[in-house]
Order: C-alpha cells, then structure tokens, then sequence
C-alpha cells in the first residue's frame, strides 16, 4: 500500500474523527455539566459502542467483498460522493446546539453509536476508499476498523478534555476551520478516485 495512501486514510480519519459529531458534542456536554467523573460512564458506552461498530463495518465490507466484488467498486465512488458531501455540509454548517443530558449512562452512549450514521458511513468509506483496493482479507479490515475507533476514541477524549476551551475557539472560529477541513477532505476525495 503506497505512503499517499495511508496519509490520506490517516487524514480523512483524523478530520472525521475530530468533526463535531453526536458522540463528540454528548461528551462535550456531559463533561461541562457533570464532570468526568460524572461523565464516564456514558464516555466509556461512547468508546465502546465506536469499536463495535466499526467491527460491524469491517464485517460488512468483506462480506459484500467476498459475495459481490464489483460492488467495492461502486462502493468507492459511492465513498467519494459520501465525502464530497460531508465536505460540503463541514463548510457550511454552524456550531450543533447542544441538548442537555437528563443521565450519563454507559447504554447511552454505547446505544448512541449504534445510531451515528455518521461512524458507519465513515468506517465503510474509509475502507472502500482507501483500503480494499490493497486488502480485502477480514483481519486487515478490522485492523483498520480498530485504528479508526482508537483515533475517534482520541478525538473524544480530545473534546473531553478540552471541553468549554475547544467549544468556545470552535464556535469563535468556526467558519474558517470548517472551510478549511472541507477543502482537506476533498484531496481525500482525489486519492480516492486516482487509486
């Protein structure tokens, strides 16, 4: 697998990861209102709920793989698109209102992820796009999937830890930070299409 390769699936991985998402906006919630101790219950239902799903995507991507090679095919382009689309919505999107939390529970946040359509598309076109045109053996995929969920495990960590800090330069700042991860993600979508 070229070194281009695995920058941009590193790139696009640390920009999806890093984005304002469900899981990333609860834990930026439950830390500013109830601490993390408070809190991590419901951050440790987030992290495990992320491994899971991404395991499922992994599944998922080898079956259609083994049953229906040509579909990773369209599966790429359908990436691509799905890309194209979250760089659109980045660039012109405004800062999420956050809900308040009535509880902190672990099924919370593992149950959360289980419905963040955001992290299944993620894990499949990260792997249709960069990654099945090299491998398409299942403990690959996984591999792949298990460093995805540790970096969006980190990147809600990040946001943990941060809290009210990142939030406030976010929502200070953030029509240049989403321009400029909007126009990241489409060389994302460039080596996707060349490869």
């Amino acid at each position: 697998m070229p070194a281009f390769v695995i920058g941009n699936f590193l790139l696009y991985c640390v920009i999806n990861a890093f984005t304002p998402g469900p899981g990333n906006i609860l834990a930026l919630n439950t830390v500013t209102n109830y601490g993390w101790k408070g809190g991590k219950r419901l951050f440790f239902g987030i992290f495990a709920g992320y491994y899971a799903v991404q395991i499922i995507c992994a599944l998922f991507v080898c079956g259609i793989g083994a049953f229906l090679p040509q579909v990773l095919d369209v599966m790429k382009y359908v990436g691509a698109a799905y890309i194209l689309f979250l760089a659109i919505h980045i660039a012109v999107s405004k800062p999420p209102q956050e809900d308040h939390l009535k509880s902190a529970s672990f099924i919370k946040g593992f149950m959360l992820q289980f419905v963040n359509i955001k992290i299944y598309l993620f894990g499949i076109t990260a792997l249709t796009g960069f990654i099945t045109d090299y491998s398409k053996e299942l403990w690959v995929l996984i591999a792949f999937e298990l460093l995805i969920a540790t970096i969006g495990t980190i990147a809600t960590l990040t946001w943990i830890g941060l809290g009210m800090l990142i939030q406030k330069f976010y929502l200070k700042h953030f029509r240049v930070i989403n321009i400029i991860l909007a126009l990241t993600l489409l060389e994302c979508i460039y080596s996707i299409i060349i490869t």
